[in-house]
């Protein structure tokens, strides 16, 4: 037999029903119902789910920051001050330090704002929806205050807000609390692809420089 052939023999074996009275049939008898063997939740503490997150992030060559909430309009006023940014309508105003009302172009599903003025802009600002922290993953699910998918793919710098409490450990925990029919964004670290040599490029199809601000 060959070592092909060998391969194909166990994966049918494995694949066949199981007999009657074997120890894989005995699983789930009496009704019960027989689920996947991944893990559905981390048990991770707050403490170690912004840990885990920031290492993540870090390792994708985002930019991060943990504040307190009274500190986040500061955090944001830094990375926004003297630039022409766009924000969707739903952003907390408490969010946006006054000084930066003059730079601010609101987006609405109303009232879109064009691909060709997004391009023009400096940077987004939004909130996020889930982000996970084994993978480093920032979800966006197109709420009021996160907007539409094309803001936050256009301009060139990203500045996201993670609420500390839409933090979760896994990718099951994640998906456990989105809508499936939203539209969602997925975000590691800043735009990137390489080339089969392996060389990184930035900024291919969404913004090159990603700035992480987690309110606690």
């Amino acid at each position: 037999m060959s070592a092909r052939d060998e391969i194909l023999a166990r994966v049918r074996e494995a694949l066949a029903p199981a007999e009657v009275g074997s120890p894989a049939a005995e699983v789930g008898s009496g009704g019960a119902e027989v689920g996947p063997g991944y893990r559905t939740a981390s048990g991770l503490d707050e403490d170690a789910l912004v840990e885990l997150l920031v290492d993540r992030l870090l390792d994708y060559r985002a930019r991060v920051e943990v504040v307190t909430s009274d500190g986040l309009a500061e955090a944001i006023r830094t990375r926004l001050e003297g630039k022409r940014f766009v924000a969707p309508d739903g952003l907390p105003t408490s969010w946006l330090h006054p000084s930066l009302a003059e730079g601010r172009v609101t987006d609405s599903r109303e009232a879109p704002v064009d691909v060709v003025r997004l391009d023009e802009l400096d940077a987004v600002v939004t909130s996020s929806a889930v982000s996970i922290a084994e993978t480093g993953t920032i979800v966006l699910d197109g709420s009021p205050d996160q907007g539409r998918r094309a803001i936050s793919l256009v301009p060139d710098h990203h500045v996201c807000v993670v609420p500390v409490q839409t933090i979760v450990g896994i990718v099951p925990e994640g998906f456990a609390r989105l809508d499936p029919t939203r539209p969602l964004t997925l975000i590691s670290g800043p735009s990137a692809t390489s080339d089969i040599e392996l060389e990184r490029v930035e900024g291919v199809h969404g913004p090159r420089t990603l700035d992480v601000i987690i309110a606690r």
